[in-house]
């Protein structure tokens, strides 16, 4: 099987002059049988392949495993007389949530652990679970959660009575993954988001608990199909915010949590380029805004007067703030500055930044905190420093340690280098690079190295411990990340510069970046490696076409590589959500922009890398069909014997497997194929 050709069909697209041939359109046809075969003998290509690096995988996987505790856990998390929180077990695939009744902190350990759910229980019987959402009432006897057996963006909403531990009848379809559901205050009412038939998440709806779900009642419909809607809580639970947000305009209206009859009201209206968000603080609103303010400022108003603001804190440039936490008596903000993030504490008219010891770190509030704590929450890690849960209090601001996430094995964090440089790219800008390696790595001269990068959205890459990377360290690889433009890690202005007719320079900025640690020595061209998932195997892949000879290896993970055929077919989900992301090819100057990088269209009859690609049958964000239309023309095309695999999830989606063992076996594959074609 070492030369797999797919078959051609005639297929053309005819737009602004141009005519674009498309051979392989014939697989997007998923009810097709010749296309489930095709995908079927790339899989057994895939394990031909795969087959003499079972050794190598097998090593990777076992250690990845040894890593994993015996337990984990997370540290518990106020909200009201109960404390939450999830653990794992070293044999388990899936998280156990849990809580315990408790007065203090002090108290957990002599209060009794009641489990809320059991993933583990819920797959039993199925390859696939995944659970997102979950919110309990304010009375704490219900949790409300969503739950998907397939890979889609398509969840079902159940509802458990904790006092009993069995499921309400109530059961609602087509609810999305994220963001997508909240209670009222009484608990007699969720208000959750649905699906239209593309998958966009499109209206807000009530529903009353013990009643059927054909008797629900829409609040709101978003009929922009560039606007994605969400809804969520304010920290004190007093409001539901329902967000409707494209990549450059939000619109937030408000339903009280204590009178959920009364209809949303409206915050402010969209405005194009305006984006905002609100949150709530004791009798005021507090509004974060980019309005004449690149990087976000934060303005307050009172409840009555949605119009009449002040400024919280001077407006500056060089700090991007991103979120707000009130808490009853101080308010937290997070965001970046100096391209790591931040936490700050508002004093007076002053934000007052948390302070490290390290030079490159992440540092966030741990999610879903109680208004009324008396302690505030920060999860801090960088890639030598486990993830480490801080106690602050709120009223001193002292800091105490709750817990270091346990490190099974050996781990002496000294024989490991975190280390950030700096790319000069083509147009003078200062591209950022992390580095994370064994102290040793670098002794006998250039080392292999992975880049990894993603670069769109404004979505950050930041340091992060895993104790899964160790084993592919302790081989003397360097795991390296450019912060290349599309992101946010410099600010907004980081954001913009990589996105629509700025895009190339997320792809010219990772190449350049790789070029500055094969010329400083770092790395070879035979030593390299590029990694991207998503809109990282968008860049990636474009960057196999632009400048595939600087690397040995190229890894694109559900690859984004179509993307002028999916922006143009409105019957995808997303595309019309990511017009203001890549633009829209209905229009020319966007058209020629896309296709001039689009990975899909620009592939040539030329060498390539060894190229290890992934996809899921069932992803609603990447078709399959676009990496498997991808490969065929690779297949057919290129003029080199370099190896080029394609592994089809059948089972799943964009995320690939569930459950932590499977997605550790995925990870030391795809590792194994990348340290062979090093010579490991």
């Amino acid at each position: 099987m070492n030369k797999l050709i797919a078959k051609q069909m005639p297929h053309t697209f005819e737009l602004h002059g141009d005519v674009r041939h498309d051979e392989y359109y014939w697989m997007k046809d998923k009810s097709n049988p010749e296309v489930i075969d095709y995908l079927e003998q790339e899989n057994m290509y895939y394990d031909e392949v795969m087959k003499p690096l079972e050794g190598l995988a097998t090593e990777l996987y076992e250690a990845m495993i040894a890593r994993i505790p015996s337990s984990e856990s997370q540290i518990p998390v106020q909200k009201g007389p109960y404390f939450y929180y999830y653990r794992s077990e070293k044999e388990k695939q899936y998280p156990i949530f849990a809580r315990k009744r408790a007065e203090s902190r002090e108290a957990l350990a002599f209060s009794e652990e009641e489990i809320t759910i059991d993933e583990n229980t819920l797959a039993k019987g199925d390859d696939y679970l995944s659970i997102t959402v979950q919110r309990y009432t304010k009375d704490h006897r219900y949790v409300a959660y969503l739950e998907n057996r397939d890979g889609t963006d398509s969840y079902t909403l159940y509802v458990k009575d904790l006092h009993t531990g069995s499921l309400l009848e109530d059961t609602i379809p087509n609810v999305y993954i994220y963001s997508s559901v909240e209670w009222s205050n009484c608990g007699q009412y969720i208000f959750y988001v649905r699906l239209n038939e593309l998958q966009r998440p499109y209206q807000v709806w009530r529903h009353e608990i013990g009643t059927k779900n054909t008797s629900d009642v829409l609040l709101f419909e978003e009929s922009n199909v560039t606007f994605n809607l969400f809804i969520n809580k304010s920290k004190s639970t007093r409001f539901i915010f329902i967000v409707s947000q494209s990549t450059t305009t939000s619109e937030v209206q408000i339903i009280d949590a204590d009178s959920p009859l009364l209809p949303p009201q409206l915050f402010q209206a969209r405005r194009e380029g305006i984006e905002y968000d609100v949150e709530h603080w004791e009798n005021e609103l507090l509004l974060l805004t980019n309005e004449n303010a690149l990087n976000f400022t934060l303005l307050r108003c009172s409840l009555n007067n949605f119009s009449q603001r002040t400024t919280v804190v001077p407006y500056d440039e060089e700090r991007f703030i991103e979120n707000i936490y009130p808490f009853k008596h101080h308010v937290y903000v997070t965001g970046r500055e100096n391209g790591l993030e931040q936490v700050w504490r508002i004093e007076g008219d002053s934000l007052v930044q948390l302070k490290w010891e390290e030079d490159i770190y992440s540092v966030s509030l741990v999610p879903d905190q109680d208004y009324e704590a008396s302690e505030v929450l920060v999860q801090y890690e960088s890639f030598l420093t486990p993830k480490t849960t801080i106690r602050i209090d709120i009223e001193s601001g002292e800091k105490e340690v709750l817990q270091v996430a346990p490190v099974t094995g050996e781990y002496d964090r000294n024989q490991y280098v975190q280390q950030q440089v700096w790319a000069t790219a083509a147009d003078g800008i200062s591209v950022p690079i992390l580095l994370h390696y064994k102290k040793n790595a670098l002794e006998n001269g250039p080392a292999p190295l992975i880049l990894n990068a993603y670069g769109s959205y404004g979505y950050s890459s930041d340091p992060f411990f895993s104790a899964y990377r160790l084993p592919v360290l302790d081989k003397g690889v360097i795991i390296a990340t450019a912060q290349v433009r599309g992101g946010s890690e410099l600010g907004r202005t980081w954001y913009f510069d990589g996105k629509m007719q700025k895009k190339r320079n997320s792809f010219t900025d990772f190449i350049d970046a790789a070029n500055y640690l094969i010329d400083q020595g770092v790395t070879t061209t035979e030593l390299i490696a590029a990694r991207g998932g998503s809109a990282g195997g968008l860049l990636v892949g474009a960057v196999a076409n632009m400048a595939g000879d600087r690397f040995k290896v190229i890894v694109p993970e559900v690859p984004f590589v179509d993307i002028v055929t999916t922006m143009l077919d409105d019957s995808i989900p997303l595309t019309t959500l990511e017009w203001d992301e890549w633009g829209n090819p209905q229009n020319e100057d966007d058209y020629y922009y896309m296709k001039s990088y689009s990975p899909y269209d620009n592939v040539e009859a030329k060498p390539y890398p060894h190229m290890y690609i992934t996809t899921g049958l069932n992803d609603p964000r990447v078709g399959y069909w676009e990496p498997a239309k991808w490969v065929a023309r690779l297949r057919e095309l290129k003029t080199d014997d370099n190896t080029l695999v394609l592994k089809t999830n059948m089972g799943a989606g964009h995320f690939g497997a569930s459950g932590r063992f499977n997605q550790l076996r995925e990870l030391a594959e795809g590792y194994s194929f990348i340290l062979s074609k090093f010579g490991i």
